[in-house]
């Protein structure tokens, strides 16, 4: 158990360096501050503390101005959700493979290497590509976007780049790895001109959706 609760701290260290950096967008940063709450929920049930009943966005309920009734039912929710994810945790631990040792340790980061070796499409113009990790079941996206810029030409803009354009996809937790799929999702957008119907004007620069690609990794 201590060593449990020492990875749990380790990730809540982690996350609040995050936090405190204040270089992540606002959306990234309300679904951080949530995964922080559920960490801290999980671990004081594992250690047999009080539940705290929070909202859906992580903050304390004021149990001077929530109701009863409304303070139950958060409670119920909460403890509920902390009981899938414990059971969830034991189901991880229980899978083994072949040589008897468990597939993933469930206190354990991952990463996703990704090595990007050519992008072949008739677009004409330079491009964007956004690849990132998707769930089809949630139907949303797990990860921030690799983004590689490439020309018109056939190349990326940046050359020096040239074979040896690579990402990492980092923090995926156990969680991520027992969804039931994952797929890797390459979006495509068009920049370039843009004729105006009013004579020969023509925009500039102009970000279009063009494309998409997808394939299941698990």
């Amino acid at each position: 158990q201590f060593r449990h609760v020492q990875q749990l701290t380790y990730s809540l260290i982690e996350w609040r360096s995050q936090i405190l950096s204040g270089t992540l967008p606002k959306d990234e940063l309300a679904e951080l501050k949530k995964k922080v709450t559920a960490k801290i929920d999980y671990g004081n049930r594992i250690l047999g503390l009080d539940l705290v009943v929070r909202d859906d966005n992580g903050n304390i309920l004021d149990p001077d101005e929530t109701s009863t009734i409304s303070l139950f039912k958060a409670h119920e929710t909460a403890s509920k959700r902390i009981d899938e994810r414990i059971q969830e945790e034991k189901s991880l631990q229980q899978s083994l493979d072949l040589r008897g040792q468990p597939i993933f340790n469930s206190t354990h980061t991952y990463s996703l290497y990704v090595n990007f070796k050519n992008f072949v499409c008739n677009i004409g113009e330079d491009a964007e590509l956004l690849m990132s990790l998707y769930d089809p079941d949630l139907s949303k996206f797990i990860s921030e976007n690799y983004l590689v810029r490439w020309g018109s030409n056939g190349m990326p803009k940046e050359i020096e780049k040239l074979n040896n354009l690579q990402a990492v996809f980092t923090d995926l937790s156990s969680s991520d790895l027992i969804r039931p799929r994952i797929s890797l999702v390459c979006q495509i957008v068009r920049v370039g001109h843009m004729e105006l119907k009013d004579g020969k004007k023509h925009t500039c620069g102009l970000r279009r959706p063009f494309g998409v690609a997808g394939g299941h990794l698990q």
